[in-house]
């Protein structure tokens, strides 16, 4: 995806710029780039954020992978996939970041902060399903 604002701007809270905004730039990226039906669709988006969810929060890139070495093509999918989405991991890190320095700037400490925005995003993945193919 393309933006006309930085990852950093995001961070400072220059750009209000939320992880709905990111999922839906990310499914219509999927959408003009993979052919399919709607399940096709949905596990590449789904695919897609995960790596880009993992690599955002430091996970690292084998390590991710080894939960799909049952499947050998998609490991090699997300492996040639992962410098490309390397703009996309920035973003997301930038809108997490957002969140936690949101927290901490209400005088929450570190450690919840980061916590309770792991929650948060997981509810809020939970609730934002991409639009189908």
């Amino acid at each position: 995806m393309e933006w006309e604002f930085t990852p950093q701007e995001v961070v400072k809270g220059q750009i209000g710029y939320s992880l709905a905004d990111f999922r839906q730039g990310l499914a219509e990226e999927v959408r003009q780039n993979v052919a399919g039906d709607a399940d096709v669709f949905t596990r590449s988006f789904h695919l897609l954020y995960d790596l880009c969810y993992a690599l955002a929060t430091s996970k690292d890139l084998e390590a991710h992978l080894t939960a799909y070495a049952y499947d050998p093509p998609t490991v090699q999918f997300l492996r040639e996939l992962a410098p490309v989405m390397s703009p996309n991991v920035d973003m997301l890190g930038a809108i997490l970041q957002r969140q936690i320095m949101d927290r901490i700037e209400a005088g929450m400490a570190l450690e919840n902060a980061v916590s309770e925005v792991a929650d948060w995003h997981r509810q809020a993945v939970a609730e934002q399903a991409p639009l189908a193919h």
